[in-house]
């Protein structure tokens, strides 16, 4: 006769050991014996949910809940597999039946959390957790949750709170290290995440996320190659690892090696169709190489990424029909160089017979509520609503994709912003102080967009302060504005920071001036909007609007462009700058 007591102790070590082959065909053996073993039925049922097998776990589970109602464990685990089945509602109503019958079950607590931070439900994950860590304040797992749902919510100190107390709990915890990382990043704590990530790989060296993280961190750093190897070595370790080929991507892109980006967005495209960043940066590319009929149709993608916010409304969306006397509603999105730049497309909208209305932020409201193509402006809301009644919408840069536009259909002319000639008086009061060729100056971009290749620093304008009879003026706002205040040997420049309230005034200040240079700024899309000679500063691999290979815009006939000719090399850049001014300068005196 079979024992089964021992032959259940020794399903029991080999499922403990993660034998669950042997295991399962212990538990098989002993149920041949005796149907009815509940604890035999729990286990097995509990080793096909750990197989993923979850029709079966959910049949033997079920049996033991049949035999046993109040079966803590059973119960428990049948949420588990529902939750897995994407049964969430079903998942939740099990998790709390446990703890009705086990209000200190901190296991079902944990559940619970896990399925609510599913549905979204972050404020009622967290209470979770937290009963959880009441019963079991020692549980590296339930601490390292919390951090992932803080984390979504942006509470990034706490967040790496979380997962620090985890991480003591558990020292060889690999993914409590590899999502600290992430928060420090998000924090802008680049050599500090990057240590977590390696220390997450050193713990696992199969973690093939944290060498995607990893890449990401080198990349932001300035380490394209770096980040290479890095997505490289994910794709290796995961050959269906969708957002490591997007990431290999955009690194491949920052390189110059656009082919092999393409190739790499085209995978992650494949893995994943519906994810909208790999179609978005494949958008980029196409139109950085002029490849406009496909790129707009990929452009359409960024409205559904995580970053972007698609926003949504009752009216249906313009598709390029004419209008003929329908309101049309054209929301801005994005930054406000994108707005300044895609304005000039109302005008082609209002011929086709639209009565359009104009959403913009509240610092260009000001400049463009005269704007051309214009017949009413609305300030933009920060719940993203508006009370002004329209027929159809369109978010302002699908325009040019509507609109047919290639490379030659760009609509040039300038000016298409128009700056009160009372305002642009008052300013040349302010701003007439010697007959010094006057140029205006802004070094770095919004801070709140994560793309460093757009800035460079205050000192690398310094070579300019030698040419002799011009006036600097910054038109710097915000972060990197402080910069002014450091003394560098020979260079003077006049602050404007707090006099300039807003696009309106920036615009006027700009008219009075010679010369706008700039970084891919605003700035730059302003001074090129209003027919103002600007210089445009660029990374070797710059912003699909730039295109590449030449030194013009199409979109801004006023604009000329000087572009790194190695990768993060400014002083390269400031040296073609320096010569043309000097040439320029020569010319005006």
């Amino acid at each position: 006769m079979v024992n089964g007591k021992e032959i259940f102790e020794k399903a029991l070590k080999l499922h403990q050991s993660g034998e669950l082959a042997s295991a399962a065909s212990f538990y098989k053996e002993i149920l041949r014996d005796q149907p009815g073993h509940i604890d035999a039925i729990f286990f097995l049922g509990t080793l096909h949910l750990q197989q993923g097998h979850l029709d079966m776990a959910a049949m033997l589970l079920l049996q033991v809940i049949g035999r046993q109602p109040g079966h803590i464990a059973a119960l428990n685990n049948i949420g588990i597999v529902l939750k897995k089945q994407g049964k969430f509602d079903e998942a939740i109503e099990r998790f709390k039946h446990v703890l009705a019958l086990r209000p200190d079950y901190d296991e079902a607590y944990y559940n619970l959390g896990i399925t609510l931070q599913l549905l979204g439900k972050f404020d009622e994950a967290i209470d979770s957790y937290r009963k959880a860590m009441v019963f079991r304040s020692d549980c590296a797992l339930v601490h390292y949750s919390l951090g992932n749902v803080l984390k979504e919510q942006g509470k990034f100190d706490k967040a790496i709170e979380c997962y620090e107390r985890a991480i003591k709990i558990n020292p060889d915890f690999a993914k409590a290290n590899n999502n600290l990382g992430a928060a420090l990043q998000e924090q802008g704590k680049l050599d500090d995440a990057v240590e977590k990530y390696e220390h997450a790989i050193e713990l696992d060296p199969g973690y093939a996320m944290a060498y995607n993280n990893l890449g990401s961190a080198l990349q932001e750093l300035g380490k394209p190659e770096d980040a290479v190897e890095n997505y490289d070595r994910a794709i290796e370790l995961d050959p269906g690892y969708a957002m490591a080929y997007n990431n290999l991507g955009s690194a491949l892109q920052e390189l110059g090696k656009l082919e092999e980006a393409v190739e790499s967005y085209e995978h992650a495209i494949e893995l994943l169709p519906d994810e909208a960043t790999s179609h978005k940066n494949m958008s980029t590319v196409l139109l950085l190489t002029e490849n406009f009929k496909e790129g707009w149709l990929e452009y359409e993608w960024r409205l559904r990424t995580k970053d972007h916010g698609l926003r949504t409304f009752q009216q249906p969306r313009w598709d390029g029909e004419r209008l003929d006397g329908k309101s049309i509603f054209i929301h801005t999105e994005q930054g406000f160089g994108d707005t300044i730049q895609f304005i000039r497309y109302l005008p082609m909208v209002q011929a086709l017979g639209g009565h359009v209305i104009f959403e913009c932020g509240r610092n260009l409201y000001r400049l463009l509520k005269n704007s051309p193509g214009i017949d009413c402006v609305v300030e933009r809301m920060s719940d993203n609503k508006t009370s002004i009644p329209f027929d159809v919408h369109v978010p302002l840069l699908s325009l040019p994709g509507i609109l047919g536009t290639e490379l030659e259909t760009i609509p040039a002319v300038v000016p298409y912003i128009f700056v009160d000639s009372w305002l642009i008086a008052e300013w040349r009061k302010r701003l007439v102080r010697d007959e010094n060729f006057k140029i205006g100056i802004v070094w770095k971009g919004n801070p709140k967009f994560r793309n460093r290749n757009r800035s460079c620093s205050l000192v690398d304008f310094a070579p300019l302060a030698t040419i002799p009879g011009i006036t600097v003026f910054s038109l710097q706002k915000g972060k990197g504005s402080e910069e002014v205040f450091y003394h560098y040997d020979g260079m003077e420049i006049i602050n404007l920071e707090n006099e300039l309230k807003d696009f309106a005034d920036t615009a006027a200040a700009i008219a009075n001036l010679d010369l706008v240079i700039s970084t891919d700024t605003a700035v730059v899309h302003l001074a090129g909007s209003i027919g103002k000679p600007v210089w445009t500063l660029l990374h070797r691999i710059p912003d699909w609007r730039w295109l590449l290979n030449r030194n013009d815009s199409p979109w801004y006939p006023s604009m000329r462009l000087f572009r790194q000719t190695e990768l993060h090399n400014w002083a390269s850049v400031f040296e073609q700058v320096k010569e043309a001014l000097t040439q320029e300068f020569a010319k005006s005196v």
